[in-house]
């Protein structure tokens, strides 16, 4: 497991500045030259060397030669560390624990916010072997420039506003607290995911809180999740509430496909507790109320 913390804690002023220069030549070069490298840092060609040799044992870049010129490429785990650096030179966060959650799309792991609070650290990782169909399933990605580093941060910026609206009027999401690069920081939930099928302390109250948020989201924010399962709802540990989470695939109500996947997203989670809470409710009714065509399910 990658140790996030052990890492950052070996980095110096210089390391930054470097991946700095890597990172903002992510469009002009898929492998960035030294010189430039050495340029945009003011650092001597020597010392340049030494740290790019560092940062490639940290696994933070990729080094490939060609004749006698050197190119250097970011991995995630370099982009993590200019994300937790922004975060920290920000006075948000102060350390970053083990790796709690891996997703097909994201990491996640525990952090400790400035004032002492739990939060969660999910970093973008759009781009992975088992999911490469994204530039499919998603408009904002069609920009053929578009890194999948590129896409991760513009899949984090869509996440916070998302979970920032939808908190916002009242939906049970986690509260953003911030967001940088790829990274979004959000509150910790103390709980498991639905796909767990934990104890429920009044099965109706909590899929109503689910579905109210995807309500609200429709009604009041104007957006879809668009992939609503077991998966991205966690329930609390005393069973009484839960939080939809992972949101950057949400598209706009007037969107083409929004009817079909808010349908899609309805079904999938009535059928869900049907199966397993025994709860007897008709999707034609639970979508109706969705839309707000009618006050109750």
């Amino acid at each position: 497991m990658v140790k996030l913390g052990l890492i950052y804690n070996q980095l110096n002023t210089l390391d930054f500045k470097i991946l700095e220069a890597i990172e903002k030549n992510i469009l002009k070069y898929e492998y960035v030259p030294l010189e430039i490298i050495e340029k945009l840092t003011k650092t001597p060609d020597v010392k340049i060397n030494l740290e790019i040799d560092k940062l490639h044992k940290l696994k933070l870049v990729r080094i490939k030669r060609v004749s006698e010129r050197v190119f250097v490429r970011l991995t995630y785990i370099g982009l993590d560390m200019l994300a937790l650096h922004n975060l920290v030179s920000r006075n948000i966060i102060k350390a970053i624990g083990d790796r709690i959650g891996v997703g097909k799309e994201s990491d996640t792991y525990e952090v400790l916010t400035i004032d002492g609070s739990r939060a969660i650290a999910k970093f973008l990782r759009l781009g992975r072997t088992s999911f490469k169909r994204t530039k499919i399933k998603r408009d904002w990605v069609d920009d053929p420039r578009y890194t999948w580093f590129i896409q991760s941060k513009i899949a984090a910026q869509r996440e916070f506003i998302a979970l920032r609206e939808v908190w916002s009027v009242g939906g049970y999401v986690p509260y953003p607290i911030a967001y940088s690069k790829h990274l979004v920081l959000i509150e910790y939930i103390d709980g498991v995911e639905l796909r767990n099928k934990p104890y429920l302390e009044n099965p109706i109250n909590v899929f109503k809180q689910v579905i109210d948020t995807v309500k609200l989201a429709y009604l009041n924010i104007g957006i879809v999740h668009g992939d609503l399962s077991e998966y991205n709802v966690m329930v609390t540990n005393d069973g009484r509430k839960a939080y939809i989470i992972d949101w950057p695939q949400y598209v706009y109500k007037n969107d083409p496909v929004a009817d079909e996947l808010l349908k899609r997203d309805v079904m999938y989670i009535s059928s869900f507790f049907r199966k397993n809470y025994g709860l007897d409710v008709d999707f034609n009714r639970v979508l109706a109320y969705v839309k707000g065509e009618s006050i109750d399910f």
